[in-house]
């Protein structure tokens, strides 16, 4: 009896065993499943998605682990397919996640539409609605075809409730057609240094070569924070106004819930389509640090809470890990005897030598660097130059690295002109020396 009582506890325990395993495999398989991208539904950039008003998902509570978290990890685990974390004063990348991949971006695309808009316009100008703008997806201010709206205006529904059609009206106005206003869109990224970043639609909707990348729309973002009037319109809260030939009423309010949960909450701009995923750019200020933080994909549905929880661990980390350094101590540090020569030699000149410089042989600046990171530089000069040489000419440069990665480059010009050698001024040297 008792070896088979034996026999009987162990069937039902290995039973149980069985169960549990069997259980947790099913919870890890769920979690994979929901967060699949096809699991999405379809939607366009700015979709009501994007409205955070009456939401009773968990977002408070995993919001209330983040700090935690990324005290507790040296990588950040983000739901994020793309991430990036930027030094808004230089542009310098904190922290990336495959953050040089080419993504497609939703409506965060407004903040190059706004970029350029306020660069290429007046904000008193008239706006005509075309027949076109009117007709776009949600979502929309729902303006109708021959309606008049002042240009100022219509930039709050822009950016604070993300609609579409009026993206598309600023556009024509600005551009005189959306395929000329897209083309500013992608030069003005290329000029900011976003050299992976084209536009196709002002509002972000989906389309076959319309893409950026974290890191390109970090930039992006740097620049637009540069620009009072674009922090006038992202930090607003409400903004009501008219349709200037019938009178329509208008009030827009900002759905960017970000400006809530950090202190120094600056901006920027949400977004979602099916394609893209949830996504959103943040801005935050903070003990004379600004931080931008782009997530791209940031979850599907349900999953609309992701991408603030992703945002604020990106912003927790940049503040508890980065402060301010001096780029010449550090450099100082790790490399005492580093400067600078003083001239290079000259083949055939009057002078055997040419006085060099560069501007900053040294930068004397202060940037967020975290306490893991060195500071060097590397010197890139020609060896020789020939006469003749003029004054001003580029013959190097100093390269500042933090760790492996250039932070700044810093031109060596010539200071003065080396004529070359002449037989008369040969004939002269000659009586000299005699």
């Amino acid at each position: 009896m008792i070896r088979v009582n034996k026999k009987k506890e162990a069937v039902v325990l290995l039973i149980f065993a069985l169960i549990f395993l069997s259980i947790a495999q099913y919870i890890g398989i769920k979690k994979e499943f929901d967060a699949l991208p096809w699991r999405s539904v379809s939607a366009d950039s700015g979709s009501n998605l994007e409205n955070t008003k009456g939401q009773t998902d968990n977002s408070n509570q995993i919001i209330g682990e983040i700090e935690q978290d990324v005290r507790d990890n040296e990588v950040l685990t983000l739901s994020a397919v793309s991430a990036c974390l930027m030094d808004a004063d230089n542009g310098r990348v904190l922290y990336e996640k495959d953050g040089y991949s080419e993504k497609a971006m939703a409506s965060t695309t407004k903040i190059m539409t706004l970029i350029v808009i306020l660069e290429n316009a007046q904000l008193d100008d008239i706006v005509t609605v075309s027949s076109n703008a009117s007709k776009q997806p949600d979502v929309q201010l729902n303006i109708i075809t021959g309606e008049q709206y002042r240009l100022g205006d219509l930039v709050y529904s822009l950016m604070l409730e993300s609609h579409n059609d009026v993206a598309v009206a600023l556009a024509e106005h600005v551009g005189g057609s959306v395929e000329t206003f897209c083309n500013m869109m992608t030069e003005k990224a290329r000029a900011i240094g976003a050299l992976h970043t084209q536009f196709k639609t002002p509002n972000g909707l989906d389309a076959e070569g319309h893409y950026t990348t974290a890191s390109d729309l970090a930039l992006i973002s740097c620049y637009a924070l540069k620009n009072q009037k674009f922090r006038e319109i992202i930090t607003q809260q409400t903004y009501e106004f008219k349709e200037l030939t019938k009178g329509r009423s208008f009030t827009v309010n900002n759905k960017n819930r970000f400006l809530y949960l950090m202190k120094g909450a600056i901006g920027i701009k949400t977004g979602y389509t099916s394609k893209a995923g949830y996504c959103f750019v943040g801005a935050l200020e903070s003990e004379g640090r600004t931080y931008v933080s782009v997530v791209l994909g940031s979850g599907w549905p349900p999953h609309k809470q992701y991408k603030w929880a992703d945002t604020q661990k990106l912003m927790n980390y940049g503040m508890q890990n980065f402060t301010f350094k001096n780029v010449q101590n550090e450099l100082l540090e790790e490399q005492p005897e580093f400067s600078v020569p003083q001239s290079i030699p000259v083949k055939e000149g009057e002078k055997k030598e040419v006085t060099i410089y560069a501007e900053s042989p040294i930068l004397n600046e202060s940037i967020l660097m975290s306490e893991t990171e060195n500071v060097r530089a590397v010197v890139n000069i020609t060896d020789e130059m020939e006469a003749p040489v003029v004054e001003g000419q580029k013959v190097g440069k100093v390269s500042y690295y933090i760790d492996n990665n250039v932070y700044k480059e810093v031109p060596i010009y010539t200071a003065e002109s080396v004529r070359k050698v002449t037989f008369p001024f040969a004939i002269k040297e000659l009586l000299h020396i005699w």
